[in-house]
């Protein structure tokens, strides 16, 4: 299924849950417009109600999950969850803003501590602590789905946190000096792919020891410069992009 495409939305969709406005005039007995606040009441409790069913079904089958058994979760028709989130893209950002917003305040954290691999290290925990607990945020942290205006917030946040780090780390002497942004959020994206497949098949805690090992690959240290041309930005963009096919 294509995301945030509008082909997610079906034409002429029956509304068969309890969508706003469904068989009501708009106003009172006495002509006063006393349905108004009960529609709106109804509008925000639906609004509600799919946001959290959106993030139980995305969190156990990912962001391609069919936006009808997010509805039928919720208990309302196609026809509300469409009135309330026009594209996938916009349910998306609603059920994920909260957590991409604590992603870059654990980027936040991270730039502030003076020693470089510290920062760089308790970043990189935090993330895939989310990413082993939640499909969904896997899925949106590790490839690159257009129109979710909170997503594009936090991969700029993550990218300049990746920058001043390593930037960090090869100052103090810590960090190798070939290495750039796009090769390590590359490498993280592509391990934070697996890790779903990784923590079910073991155990919730597997993914520490991959991730030792590449923060591990990171050390400045007498090793062999690193083979054929590193990614540009917009290349690493377009690989993200090739993640979801």
């Amino acid at each position: 299924m294509k995301m945030a495409d509008s082909t997610d939305r079906p034409g002429g969709t029956a509304d068969t849950g309890s969508g706003s406005g469904s068989g009501r005039t708009g106003r009172g007995k006495d002509g006063s417009g006393a349905g108004a606040p009960v529609r709106r009441r109804d509008a925000r409790r639906n609004r509600d109600l799919l946001i959290e069913a959106a993030h139980e079904v995305f969190t156990e089958l990912g962001l391609n999950a069919p936006l009808d058994v997010i509805a039928r979760r919720a208990g309302v028709g196609n026809a509300t969850l469409y009135r309330h989130f026009p594209h996938r893209a916009a349910l998306v950002d609603a059920v994920f803003r909260d957590q991409l917003t604590g992603t870059m305040e654990a980027g936040d954290r991270a730039r502030a501590v003076d020693d470089a691999w510290t920062g760089l290290t308790g970043y990189l925990q935090a993330v895939f602590t989310v990413l082993a607990t939640d499909r969904g945020t896997n899925d949106l942290m590790t490839t690159h789905l257009e129109g979710v205006e909170s997503l594009e917030a936090v991969h700029a946040h993550n990218h300049r946190t990746m920058e001043l780090l390593l930037e960090r780390g090869r100052h103090q002497g810590i960090i190798r000096p070939d290495v750039t942004t796009e090769d390590v959020l590359f490498a993280l994206a592509a391990l934070g792919r697996a890790v779903p497949a990784l923590t079910t098949a073991t155990n919730p805690d597997a993914w520490r020891r991959p991730l030792a090992l590449l923060c591990d690959s990171l050390r400045a240290a007498p090793t062999p410069p690193l083979p054929s041309p590193a990614l540009t930005p917009g290349q690493l963009n377009d690989t993200l992009h090739h993640f979801n096919r």
